[in-house]
Formats: structure tokens, C-alpha cells, sequence
């Protein structure tokens, strides 16, 4: 609200104002009025509103007799043609209402509104009314901001969000437009200024660019047309002002995503100064305010379609990789084979990245997570996958030393689901930690959990995963796409199940049937499996260890028994942690409705692998299909499966994440 005081003192006293569209001006008139004036009237130009508060008690005729602490609030509702253009005079008057004074104030009326796209449809709407606050759902509000992590540099690749500097008009399409639109006069008085400015915390989260070079926008670009505006160490510049009907256009870029010290909002603001009395600063007469939120990081669960598949070639996984070609080609999808020179012996695809996306209502990409463990793997997210539209984060656990559990074979993603009433659209995060009471066991790391927590659009879900030697959740649970409402079914390992599918081979006469046969590797009878008691006792543990798993996953993710499927599968212990006994079927690669599973190798019935045949029994009936990998020498030996060996790049959810009701 813009104050303006008239002191009149017997005389004629005249003075300008300015005053932003629909903006209220207060007229105290006790401190206007001369000592001695009783009444006052007041006229206006016809753009020109006001009324008076206190209300006169009863309406009469002019003049208006003063009433406690009169004020005239007034307001224009057009912008100006030209400067001084209305007006609005008070006459004051005593007892005897004879003229003591008169006051005029000329004013002047503009419109500045600093624009965002608020209604979350693409398009910077003018002037929206909820532009200054953000708010999550359907019917919500609040402008989107992506976070510029991916490279349009050649050369010498490197973050966008790196380079305080525009260098290629690509880069303009990662940020968010934002609009300055002003409406008035050609000219303004003398000494006015506008000033954009955001505050410390937000400058290191958010730069500001502004364009003079529109014309040339698809041609090309220079640093010098895309000046950098606010972020940084620059946390206020002034703004020239483009008077008259006019617009100009800056583009906002995400440089953090959400994170424990970081709620993801940023407010950036504009506000005109008016000039003071010489020695004194500028004062504020007004301050339009905008709100972002820096789009989160989404994963993807396996019942989106897989778009890319990403495996290692070593010197030992030809077979592997010619099963692989097969299964990934009749999926209909691309395969990306990171060669030797560059994976440098390490296998484990999954486990170095994880894929997902970033999603504004202007522009969408792939976003891989860089894992802290550092294996040999390290150089690959960076060097290869980053890209033109292919963005990059990581975390980095500085003074701690990495564990297993910080690989990304610890870290899944539900498919959508809805808990007690609460809908999760895109699903939920799983991790792997120690069990609660635990205080020596391993965990993932705090600042991958923090960085995961922030994100807020899917929720992590805690499971105990440290029983286990490499410590990872994709070692004993999955998901598979399934036809029905549901949409999916939860696969978990059950040394249970396969002690019963034993248990029926050898009552069925097939005791002498053996694991592992052909392969070189001491093969054993499924009489002998079911006679090692510690193996038994090995299993009762393990069981006991999913088990409490099921339970959390049931109750986290809404799930009945039915929405379960238990594989055969059995462990055994080694320094104190479980393995797989043989390859790890859930631990498998989902691609649409065909599954690359693990080759078990188990005891055959009629020429044909009974785990297998129970495994394609329990998939044909979801109507998936199930291709058999061998990976028995150059996977599983090393305590990993195909799930470990590969990395599934996926479609992005259709669902928008800021439609999500929090």
C-alpha cells in the first residue's frame, strides 16, 4: 500500500504520486488538513477511485465533515497513457465551511507483473493471482523448475548448472520462462528503478538470465545476449525498465535438487524503487514476488516399458550377453554394451546407477544417480550417459567409508500403490538397512537416504537387507507386471517354497535328481539338500529374515497375500551373511512381459529343470514369458545375477508428480 501524505497550510499544495495497478493509496488526512479545517471534499478523474474510512456516519451533503482519523484510500484501475494523466484534489474547509486549502496529488498508473507459468500448463500466463505461492494436487499452483544437470557442452563435457553463463539457445529449453510485463506510460519520473533480488539461500539453488537477443533465438546465441541476472554472489541487479506496453523475458535455472538443508521452493522478486531525499536510499513502493519448486528426481518401477538396456561386456560373459541380445531385441527395446576398456573388469551395472527422470510441464529427461560406491564402473555414468538432454546427480559420502548396501542393487521402486487410503501414483523407494535394533550393522548411506527423502514424491520404504552378505534387496524381492487391477505382483524369494518343491521331488520319487548338473560344479541330490540339517537351519534363518520383510512390504505397500508370489529359492551362509545356493531366480531383469531369469540349474524330472518348470508355471499364468540366463560362472559365482549385471533405462510415469495430494 502506497502512503501519501498532503500537508497543506493554507495554500494551494501539489505534489505527484505513482502508483502500481490495483495498488491502494492511503491519504491520512489529519496530517494533511490545515490546523483549523472542520470539512473537506474530494474530487477525481473518472479512472481515479476512492472512499473514505472511517465511513462518515450518514451520508450528506458535501463537504464531508472530518471524522477521528480521516483517510482516503484510493485506487486506479487502468494503466496511464502518459505520466500525471489523473488526478485528485481535497478542498478543506472550517466552521463556517469557507475555504482554508486545497491539495491536488497527479498521479500516475502503471503495471509491472512478473510472470511464471502457475497454472502448471506450459504457457506464462499474465498476472496469474496464486504465482507467489506453490501448492501441491490437481487444483494446486506454483511454478515448475528443472534442475540443469544435463551437458550441452561437446567438447569438454560438463553440467550445465556449472557454467554461470549461457552458451548454446539448447540450453534455454531446461529452464523455466519467466516474463516481466509492464503496462503505462513511455516514461516514468525521473530516479524510478526496478530491481530483481533473491535472497542468500536461494543463490545457490537458482540463477536468473535475462534475453536481448529474442530475434535471433533459433539462430544463435552469444553469452552476451543471456546476461545472468541473480544467483550466485549476485543477489540483486537492477532490471532496465521497458516502459510503456512491453515484455521481456528471462529464463530460470534449477542448479540443486530438494535435499535435507534444501525444502526445494525458491522465491525470486521484483520490486520498483522510488528515489528518496538526497542521502537517503531508495524505498520501495511495491514488490511482485514469484514461487518454484525444483522438480524432483523420480525413479521408475519395472512395470513401465523399458526403453534402453545396459550391460557390461567382460571376458567371460559372451554366453550371457548372446542370451541377452535375444531377450532385449524380442522386447523390442535398445541394448547399450559398456565395453571392457571402459567398465575395466567391473560387471555390475546395477549397482553403479540407478535411472530416472525429471519432469516440468516444459520439458522432460532422463536423470541417471550416480551410486557412492566408486567401483570401476565410476567413469561410465559421467563420461557415456551424460549428455544433450541426459542429465547427472550424485552423492558423495565424504569422511565415511562405503559399504555394500550403498549399491544401487539396494535401492528399488515400487509400482503404484495405494496404502489405507493414500494413493502413491508413483510408487514407492525401497532400500536396504540394518535391522533396527542393530548397532554394527551396515546401512546405506546418510546422504543417498536424505537426498531420496527429499524428493517427497515417493516415499522410501526401510527393509532389513544386512542378513545378507552383498546386502542387497534386489538378492530376495522384485516386481512383475501382472493384468490385473493391481497392475503387478511382488516376487519374493521363500527358501520355504523350494524346500517344498523339494520335498514333492523326493516323495515323487526323484530324490537322486541333482542340482547343478552339467556344470562342472559339485552336484548334489535333492535327497542330500533335504538331509543337511545345517543347511535347514540356514534357511529357517533366512526365512525368518523375509518374512519380516513380507510383513513391512505388505503393510507399506497395501498388499494381501494374493498380491505375493514366493519362488523357490535357497541360501546359505558364509562369514556369518546369507548367499544364494543357486542362481538367484528373483533376481532377474523385467523388460514389458518377457523376464530374464537366472538359469538355476536345479534337479531335473523328465529331462526338464524342475525349478524352472515351477518358476515358467508361476509367470505363465500372469501371462509373462521367461527366458533362462546362464550366468552361473560369470555372475553368480561372484555372488551376483542378471539383475546385478544389468540396468534398465524405463518410460517415464504419465502421471505428473505435481498432481500428487500431499
Amino acid at each position: 500500500m502506497l502512503t501519501v501524505h498532503l500537508f497543506v497550510c493554507n495554500c494551494c499544495f501539489c505534489r505527484t504520486a505513482l502508483l502500481y495497478l490495483g495498488q491502494v493509496a492511503v491519504v491520512n488526512e489529519n496530517l494533511s488538513a490545515p490546523p483549523s479545517s472542520t470539512y473537506f471534499s474530494v474530487k477525481c478523474s473518472p479512472n481515479v477511485q476512492y472512499r473514505i474510512t472511517p465511513p462518515p456516519a450518514k451520508s450528506g451533503p458535501i463537504p464531508t465533515p472530518f471524522n477521528g482519523n480521516t483517510v482516503l484510500l484510493l485506487t486506479m484501475d487502468t494503466a496511464s497513457e502518459v505520466e500525471n494523466d489523473s488526478k485528485l484534489s481535497v478542498m478543506y474547509y472550517g466552521k463556517k465551511k469557507e475555504v482554508l486549502g486545497k491539495a491536488v496529488v497527479h498521479l500516475t498508473a502503471f503495471e509491472i507483473s512478473l510472470d511464471v507459468d502457475a497454472d502448471r500448463d506450459g504457457q506464462v500466463e499474465r498476472n496469474n493471482p496464486n504465482k507467489g505461492s506453490w501448492m501441491w494436487g490437481p487444483n494446486g499452483h506454483g511454478a515448475i523448475l528443472l534442475v540443469n544437470c544435463d551437458s550441452e557442452h561437446t567438447c569438454r563435457k560438463s553440467l550445465d548448472s556449472e557454467h554461470a553463463e549461457v552458451t548454446r539457445v539448447s540450453d534455454l529449453k531446461d529452464m523455466s520462462p519467466m516474463v516481466l510485463r509492464t503496462s503505462g506510460p513511455a516514461k516514468l519520473p525521473e530516479g524510478y528503478k526496478l530491481t530483481m533480488h533473491i535472497s542468500q539461500g536461494d543463490a545457490e539453488c537458482v540463477r536468473v538470465f535475462r534475453s536481448t537477443a529474442e530475434k535471433n533465438l533459433f539462430y544463435k546465441s552469444f553469452v552476451k545476449d543471456y546476461p545472468l541476472v541473480v544467483g550466485g554472489e549476485d543477489l540483486s541487479k537492477e532490471v532496465p525498465c521497458l516502459w510503456g506496453n512491453a515484455e521481456m523475458n528471462f529464463y530460470v535455472e534449477g542448479l540443486r535438487f530438494p535435499d535435507k538443508d534444501f525444502e526445494g521452493l525458491i522465491s525470486i522478486n521484483l520490486s520498483m524503487l522510488e528515489p528518496s531525499s538526497q542521502g537517503f536510499p531508495e524505498t520501495p513502493i511495491f514488490t511482485d514476488r514469484v514461487v518454484f519448486r525444483v522438480a524432483p528426481w523420480i525413479m521408475t518401477p519395472n512395470t513401465l516399458d523399458p526403453v534402453e538396456v545396459f550391460v557390461c561386456s567382460t571376458t567371460d560373459n559372451d554366453p550371457f550377453l548372446k542370451r541377452m541380445r535375444r531377450l532385449v531385441k524380442n522386447s523390442g527395446c535398445k541394448l547399450k554394451i559398456c565395453p571392457e576398456d571402459m567398465n575395466r573388469g567391473d560387471r555390475w551395472m546395477q549397482d553403479e546407477i540407478e535411472f530416472g527422470y525429471i519432469d516440468s510441464p516444459h520439458q522432460r529427461f532422463p536423470v541417471v544417480l550416480d551410486s557412492p560406491r566408486d567401483g570401476d564402473l565410476q567413469d561410465f555414468p559421467y563420461d557415456v550417459l551424460l549428455g544433450q538432454d541426459f542429465g547427472y546427480v550424485t552423492r558423495t559420502a565424504y569422511g565415511k567409508e562405503v559399504s555394500s548396501l550403498d549399491s544401487f542393487g539396494n535401492l528399488e521402486v515400487s509400482p503404484p500403490v495405494t496404502v489405507n487410503g493414500k494413493n502413491y501414483p508413483l510408487g514407492r523407494i525401497i532400500i536396504g538397512v540394518a535391522f533396527p535394533t542393530a548397532t554394527k550393522g551396515r546401512n546405506m548411506t546418510k546422504v543417498v537416504q536424505d537426498f531420496l527423502w527429499a524428493q517427497k514424491v515417493q516415499e522410501p520404504i526401510a527393509l532389513f537387507s544386512d542378513w545378507l552378505l552383498v546386502g542387497h534387496v534386489d538378492e530376495f524381492m522384485t516386481f512383475v507386471p501382472a493384468p490385473d487391477k493391481k497392475g503387478f505382483r511382488l516376487l519374493l524369494a521363500s527358501p520355504d517354497a523350494s524346500y517344498k518343491l523339494f520335498r514333492g521331488l523326493q516323495n515323487g520319487g526323484h530324490g537322486q535328481a541333482k542340482m547343478f548338473d552339467g556344470l562342472g560344479a559339485e552336484e548334489i541330490t535333492v535327497d542330500e539338500i533335504l538331509s543337511d540339517e545345517k543347511l535347514k537351519a540356514e534357511n529357517n534363518y533366512v526365512q525368518s529374515c523375509i518374512d519380516w520383510n513380507r510383513d513391512v512390504l505388505k503393510r507399506e505397500l497395501g498388499l494381501d497375500d494374493d498380491d505375493i508370489i514366493d519362488l523357490p529359492i535357497l541360501f546359505h551362509v558364509m562369514e556369518n551373511r546369507a548367499v544364494a545356493y543357486y542362481p538367484d531366480m528373483v533376481n532377474m531383469i523385467v523388460l514389458g512381459k518377457n523376464l530374464g531369469i537366472p538359469k538355476p540349474f536345479g534337479p531335473k524330472v523328465d529331462g526338464r529343470c524342475a525349478l524352472e518348470a515351477e518358476m515358467t508355471s508361476l509367470m505363465e499364468g500372469l501371462g509373462l514369458s521367461c527366458t533362462y540366463i546362464d550366468d552361473f560362472a560369470s555372475y553368480h559365482k561372484l555372488l551376483g545375477e542378471v539383475h546385478c549385471g544389468s540396468n534398465v533405462r524405463r518410460e517415464p510415469f504419465s502421471f505428473k508428480w505435481w498432481n500428487l495430494e500431499m
